[in-house]
């Protein structure tokens, strides 16, 4: 599958999608959305992790230390209560999107 840029603002949901699963270090969450979307969506570490930093800073989820499975120190992050309903207001925000674009998609 070819690559895709993000739209803007789905980066957000995506990892809060990811961590609704449990909680994850970075590594593991940038490898499930990618394995999940069969390559089409990759998480560079520029993107990625400036995008954890603000989302613990606005409350939505927490980290703390812990080790990988390959047993090295590790920051793994989860989703707060405010995350979970962060969570709910991005997913009610994509498909009003989606729903709008396949309107405009469909006509002739």
């Amino acid at each position: 599958m070819p690559k895709v840029d993000l739209l803007q603002g789905t980066l957000d949901m995506l990892v809060l999608k990811t961590l609704s699963r449990g909680a994850m270090n970075g590594y593991s969450v940038a490898k499930w959305i990618q394995q999940t979307t069969e390559d089409a969506l990759q998480l560079e570490e520029g993107t990625l992790y400036p995008a954890l930093y603000r989302m613990e800073r606005k409350g939505w989820i927490t980290s703390e230390w812990g080790q990988s499975e390959n047993n090295r120190r590790a920051r793994f992050y989860s989703l707060t209560s405010a995350g979970k309903k962060q969570l709910q207001t991005e997913t009610r925000s994509w498909a009003d999107v989606s729903t709008a674009i396949d309107k405009v998609m469909q006509t002739a």
